[in-house]
């Protein structure tokens, strides 16, 4: 049924003589500026038409879980090819002077052992001009540094640690490997972020996944750590590329009763790619082997370029809107609805493009404490994630059936989160996980290191509530920020999570002064922020918001009752003030005048 454009408009002077005569005029002219422009409320509706979680979106959450099962593979991999083995410094020297000495022979002559024992596995005779007997009847006493390098157990496949030496003097260049890696997440959510802002989520998306396919393959082939690590960067900024582009994609096409089933969706790929990892990584011992397995499949992902749409929301929000109707009848087609021709007619009321700016994130005092709490919230989390998941080897068991429990309790986070978001709301679930994480850490810190079943079981309770955490962050942050400035809010939240991914590999290296100290800084952080989002909004049920104007969180915009007048047959008008898009702001201006000057 078409409702006549004329008796429409009359309806909504009835309304807005009878409810807003008492609003001031500044009032009135201030709610009137935001009749000129559709809210993404309002686009809700065409989601609604074309259907909210319809094939055409499953097969947008399935394009987008693939690269998210690949990613665990770079983002942890290193764990697994930088596997401590028995080391001692290269004495070959002797071997001039005593080439027929067993191996045996040959470390008990010219390395000092430990109070324990052991050979020392960083430390070595100096060599002298003796002959075999003489070094034989006197022994050995000057000691120094490994000064030839060092030598593995024959039968060690070539591993990242064996092959660059990453041992004693240089053992800390793993952690600072990881350290950098993070910083290309860093710059990945620096850039890509407000990059998908301007020139739309796909073509991020695509120059992401190529980039780190190119990349990510080569990392096999480098010949010297420093590229290693330079490598490693750049696939990184390509990951966190990936990452929030996915999340703005998954989000803005599907409703929002499905918005968290979108995203945590993807996520679960994620966990299963950890669990994969675990099994690869055993079964494939060569590090440019386990490369190559790991990141030659993202090649086949290059028939995106023909099938991954563009986000008809950020279309709209740019005014293409020739381009939004042709996706959004394509959508419909693919989930058989039609959507009516008059709803799709109503995008022709967009007479300006929305723009934002990455400074109305602190400009706009709503945004800016969303803002703030939000990256907090990020930095905490990723704190004690990356602590927990970069120590799987410091607890005591099989670093493999510790990643295989880590990833299957991550995929139970994700799954689970899907149903705590929907019970519970945003807020508090954020807040609770991220208290439970840091409680757990905290816990761990105060137990001794010979009680290795006690720590696993607490980290992986610890690494449930940081995945679910997580999940929790990247659809409430989605909701919070408006579509305009979306990538860029997110992707500043990205940018304080990979800044915590940085400082993660560095803190453990306090353990050194005490055992307890990284565990204790992972565990006190997520606690503090944990408090700090019960300060947030609530978002679930809350429509997306479109731009920066709107004076409140999308958590705190509530639809008018039923009796209000809609743009459309069959329900209320959305949004903040439920005017938008009706074409009433000259004759509201002149009926105000005329109150005023009565």
């Amino acid at each position: 049924m078409k409702i006549d454009s004329l008796g429409h408009r009359c309806q909504d002077h009835v309304y807005l003589m009878t409810n807003h005569i008492s609003l001031s005029k500044a009032e009135v002219t201030r709610r009137s500026l935001d009749i000129e422009v559709r809210t993404m409320a309002e686009f809700g509706d065409f989601i609604s038409a074309l259907g909210e979680f319809g094939l055409y979106q499953k097969w947008l959450v399935l394009l987008l879980s693939l690269p998210l099962l690949l990613n665990p593979f770079q983002m942890i991999g290193q764990v697994f090819i930088v596997v401590d083995v028995p080391h001692y410094c290269n004495t070959s020297w002797i071997r001039a002077v005593g080439p027929n000495l067993t191996e045996e022979e040959q470390l008990n002559l010219t390395v000092p052992r430990d109070a324990d024992g052991a050979y020392e596995q960083c430390s070595m005779y100096l060599p002298v001009d003796w002959d075999l007997g003489s070094i034989v009847a006197y022994g050995l006493n000057a000691t120094e540094k490994c000064s030839s390098g060092w030598v593995y157990p024959s039968a060690q496949q070539p591993s990242l640690l064996t092959e660059f030496d990453l041992v004693c003097d240089r053992k800390d260049l793993n952690d600072i490997s990881q350290s950098v890696y993070m910083l290309g997440l860093f710059l990945g959510a620096m850039i890509f972020g407000p990059l998908s802002d301007r020139i739309g989520r796909r073509p991020v998306l695509l120059i992401s996944i190529f980039i780190q396919s190119l990349f990510g393959l080569g990392v096999a082939f480098v010949p010297h750590f420093y590229v290693y690590m330079a490598f490693r960067c750049v696939v990184a900024t390509a990951v966190s590329g990936i990452l929030i582009t996915a999340l703005a994609l998954g989000t803005e096409w599907v409703g929002a009763s499905y918005r968290p089933r979108a995203v945590l969706i993807t996520h679960c790929c994620f966990a299963i790619g950890q669990m994969i990892l675990a099994g690869l990584s055993y079964g494939i011992r060569n590090w440019r082997l386990l490369e190559i397995a790991g990141s030659a499949p993202m090649f086949a992902l290059f028939f995106y370029i023909w099938v991954l749409p563009e986000s008809a929301r950020w279309l709209v929000t740019k005014g293409k809107i020739e381009e939004a109707k042709k996706v959004l009848q394509k959508a419909a087609s693919i989930n058989k609805r039609t959507i009516p021709p008059g709803l799709l007619e109503q995008l022709k009321c967009e007479t300006q493009a929305k723009s934002g700016s990455f400074l109305d994130l602190f400009r706009k005092k709503h945004l800016r404490k969303v803002t703030l709490i939000m990256s907090c919230a990020w930095f905490v989390n990723s704190l004690v994630y990356y602590g927990l998941s970069l120590n799987v080897t410091n607890f005591g068991l099989d670093i493999y059936l510790t990643q295989l429990a880590f990833g299957a309790v991550e995929l139970a986070a994700r799954i689970s989160c899907i149903f705590l978001l929907q019970w519970f709301g945003r807020k508090k679930c954020q807040a609770v996980l991220l208290l439970l994480a840091g409680v757990m850490c905290l816990i761990i810190a105060g137990i001794p290191k010979d009680q290795p079943v006690a720590i696993t079981v607490l980290a992986i309770i610890g690494k449930f509530a940081a995945s679910a955490s997580f999940s929790s962050s990247y659809v409430y942050s989605a909701e919070l920020f408006p579509t305009v400035i979306r990538q860029s809010g997110v992707g500043l939240c990205s940018m304080a999570a990979r800044v915590a991914g940085i400082i993660a590999p560095l803190i453990r290296l306090l353990e050194q002064y005490h055992r307890a100290v990284p565990m204790a800084i992972f565990g006190s952080a997520p606690v503090l922020g944990g408090l700090l989002c019960f300060l947030l909004p609530e978002t679930r049920g809350a429509e997306l918001v479109d731009d920066t104007r709107v004076g409140r969180p999308a958590a705190e915009v509530r639809p008018r009752t039923a009796s209000s007048c809609s743009w459309r047959t069959g329900g209320p008008q959305k949004g903040p003030w439920a005017l938008h898009g009706l074409g009433v702001v000259a004759s509201l201006g002149a009926y105000i005048d005329g109150r005023a000057g009565s």
